[in-house]
């Protein structure tokens, strides 16, 4: 076996100097006065609705378009306000639901503006018939932008013009969006974030600001009379809503008892798990290994069955592998801190978001959480559950944590869609598998937000033909459901992070590097996510003999982050491998941006530097590498995994290859170029790991002369040695004591 080698080398940072690029519309569309008239008509509807309806001193205008849209074919000038951005304007976001998804995205802007607005559309019309016949083509456009058709107009620019024409044709029509459902239960309802103070809105439609629980600025727990109230006065303001009374999905519980004598060590320097969850019994033999923090309000009455599912989940964190002998990972035990914050069958999720915030916040010496809770109820088609967004951007925030989140567990034929918080983003989402390497039958999917892979990987959780066993008040018992899978991952991310010392970036690329391996990934396939983690954590941090793995970790500073100069073996002027790479990062999310949901795109290229310069990327992306290339939103986000925070890029086992031709640098090179969906300075300093595979394709061990040849060029490399890193794990752990 090879180690995986850490490739320390400096990333370069470039800002786009593309310049400014003229608008343009598909080239056999032509845009008619029409069309521009349909929505003149329906943007003065929009003006009388409120002219009618003043209790907020602002204008929510929904534009339903005809696709899934690229931000560069967003309204840009059709809707506009003095010293902002269009896209500023953007308050949320979902997809329709047709076959094909196409977007709703609900701009905010003054009402002096969208009567501006109203004035435009009237002189685009005007020019467009009185100049143009009432009809423009992609070429007459191109004419306009370079002075080769005069331009007459005294109102406005050709460039305003010509985006209002071209904002058009992407757009289907323009409206409010007010209908939303009756309901029936306390609701967490989540507000368009348009600018001004809710107790103020509240006070006009006469709900008592006081009496009304809030989390943030934007989200709040109505009940049902609450939110009647709402709904009736200003039903436009509600961007989401989640009942706050949710079931868990638990493992069944029995009485069965197999066995309560199982001899442990006492805990020492070993890493700590963060645990998040039902009640702990602090009378099974592990319970020295767990300090135990009980959070359930004092008044609810609890009872032993409340203990046992935490304290199953803590069984295998702590000790696993005595438990499990045919499935020990290598990474010995660890200790929990444990908070029970769960009792009985349903929990608030407004309590809940409240607890992990805390939680969080003062122990921050944690840098692995473990949640098995997952709702009963699927999640939703056009927003992130409130815990899982509050889950993302504390990963965003306290850049060295990472959640642990079980995929949870279906409780009817009719149930398909995973439930919350198993809808994070940023989170490692972990589904069940047999120990046939099977979905469980339990198995509940993705994928999130109709795009975003989730589960990223599954582990065994057991299924009929063979259970996990697990420990609780009766003994060790038999169990199976993703909540027993999910331990079992954050016990190997916290061994990379904490003994080994790697970032989380870099663990968690590796840990789903090693689930995907060399097998061609099925975008469809959102039962195991992209495959089942190895057991052992030496075939993470190993890699085999026909293979060199390596890592590199930066910082995105600019529009493109690049390493033009790794230097991959040659022979004959070929180069005899495939390749793969994985890129994790953990953008800043906004819940109110809906389907929008993550700011920052780190668009990978990875592969040889041809004799121009450019790099042949080994997935053939071609996105942000010239301005002759156009790639449809909906595909780049299928083939490319725009906007997704974990690109898994390939070549495959299965298909035949030959040796790639050797250009005359006979190196291969890494671009990251970034996009930004709202303000720059989400991802400025935004930091990543990648991880990258090269395998021989005649069986050869090529890692030392790699090492050789990076070293020329001034590369440090490490060799990861698992029993080097673990010597430095404990002797930091040792105190010293200095002679006075």
């Amino acid at each position: 076996m090879n180690s995986i080698l850490q490739i320390k080398a400096e990333f370069e940072q470039k800002s786009n100097t593309g310049g400014f690029s003229a608008r343009h519309i598909p080239a056999n569309k032509i845009v008619e006065a029409s069309h521009l008239q349909t929505l003149r008509n329906e943007l003065n509807s929009i003006v009388q609705y409120w002219q009618e309806n003043t209790i907020i001193n602002k204008v929510l205008v929904t534009a339903y378009y005809i696709d899934v849209i690229a931000k560069s074919n967003r309204i840009q000038s059709l809707l506009s306000e003095k010293g902002k951005k269009t896209n500023d304007l953007i308050v949320g976001a979902k997809f329709s639901k047709d076959k094909d998804p196409k977007h709703i995205i609900t701009y905010c802007m003054e009402n002096k503006s969208l009567i501006e607005s109203l004035k435009m559309i009237d002189e685009a019309i005007s020019i467009l018939i009185d100049d143009f016949d009432g009809k423009l083509t992609n070429e007459q456009i191109s004419a306009i932008m370079h002075n080769e058709i005069p331009f007459k107009s005294d109102v406005m620019s050709k460039n305003c013009f010509i985006n209002i024409v071209a904002d058009s044709v992407y757009l289907e029509k323009l409206d409010v969006d007010k209908d939303r459902p009756e309901l029936t239960e306390s609701q967490v309802i989540t507000l368009y974030d348009i600018g001004i103070p809710y107790r103020e809105i509240f006070r006009k439609i006469d709900l008592d600001y006081l009496n009304i629980n809030k989390f943030d600025d934007n989200t709040f727990l109505l009940n049902p009379t609450q939110y009647s109230i709402l709904k009736n006065s200003a039903p436009y303001l509600i961007a989401m809503a989640t009942p706050d009374f949710s079931k868990y999905v638990f493992a069944d519980i029995s009485d069965d008892e197999i066995d309560k004598d199982i001899p442990i060590p006492e805990p020492t320097n070993e890493p700590v798990i963060g645990v998040i969850d039902t009640l702990f019994d602090k009378s099974v033999y592990f319970s020295k290994w767990v300090d135990y923090v009980k959070l359930v309000d004092p008044n609810i009455t609890t009872t032993w069955e409340d203990e046992h599912h935490g304290t199953m989940v803590d069984s295998i964190i702590v000790d696993g592998p005595t438990l499990n002998k045919d499935i020990d990972d290598g990474c010995g035990r660890f200790r929990v801190r444990h908070f029970g914050v769960a009792a009985g069958k349903k929990y608030s999720v407004f309590t809940l978001l409240r607890q992990i915030r805390d939680i969080v916040q003062t122990n921050r010496d944690i840098h692995v959480w473990n949640l098995s809770l997952g709702a009963e109820s699927e999640i939703e088609d056009n927003f992130i559950s409130p815990v899982a967004a509050l889950l993302d951007n504390l990963q965003y925030d306290y850049p060295d944590i990472i959640f642990i989140v079980a995929g949870t567990n279906k409780t009817s034929k009719n149930q398909v869609k995973i439930g919350s918080p198993a809808d994070s983003i940023n989170s490692i989402v972990v589904n069940s598998v047999s120990f046939d390497n099977l979905p469980a039958s339990y198995t509940r999917k993705g994928p999130v937000l109709s795009f975003f892979t989730k589960p990223d990987v599954s582990y065994y959780g057991g299924d009929d033909s063979k259970e996990m066993n697990v420990y609780f008040s009766n003994g060790k018992v038999v169990r199976t459901g993703t909540s027993f899978a999910a331990p079992w991952i954050a016990r190997k991310m916290a061994y990379m992070m904490q003994v080994i010392g790697l970032s989380r970036e870099v663990a968690k690329a590796l840990l789903i590097d090693c689930a995907a391996g060399w097998n061609k990934q099925n975008s469809s396939n959102y039962e195991i996510g992209f495959g089942i983690v190895p057991v052992k954590i030496t075939d993470i941090l190993q890699s085999k003999d026909d293979e060199i793995r390596f890592f590199l970790s930066g910082t995105s500073e600019k529009w493109d982050t690049y390493l033009y100069n790794i230097p991959v073996p040659a022979i004959n002027d070929n180069h005899p491998f495939i390749a793969k790479a994985t890129l994790c990062y953990f953008p800043k999310c906004f819940r109110n941006q809906g389907v929008d949901y993550t700011t920052t795109e780190l668009d990978l290229h990875f592969g040889r530097i041809k004799d121009d310069g450019s790099i042949a990327s080994i997935n053939e992306n071609l996105q942000n590498e010239t301005d002759n290339v156009f790639t449809k939103e909906s595909n780049a986000r299928d083939l490319f995994r725009k906007w997704d925070n974990v690109k898994h890029i390939g070549e495959f086992e299965e298909t035949k290859h030959r040796p790639k031709k050797a250009y005359k640098t006979k190196s291969w090179g890494i671009s990251l170029k970034t996009t930004e969906r709202l303000s720059e300075k989400y991802g400025k300093d935004l930091k990543f790991g990648i991880v990258l595979t090269l395998k021989e394709l005649y069986g050869k061990n090529r890692i030392q002369e790699f090492i050789q040849l990076c070293q020329l060029r001034g590369m440090i490399v490490n060799k990861i040695d698992i029993e080097n890193q673990i010597d430095i794990y404990n002797k930091a752990d040792v105190e010293i004591d200095f002679e006075e």
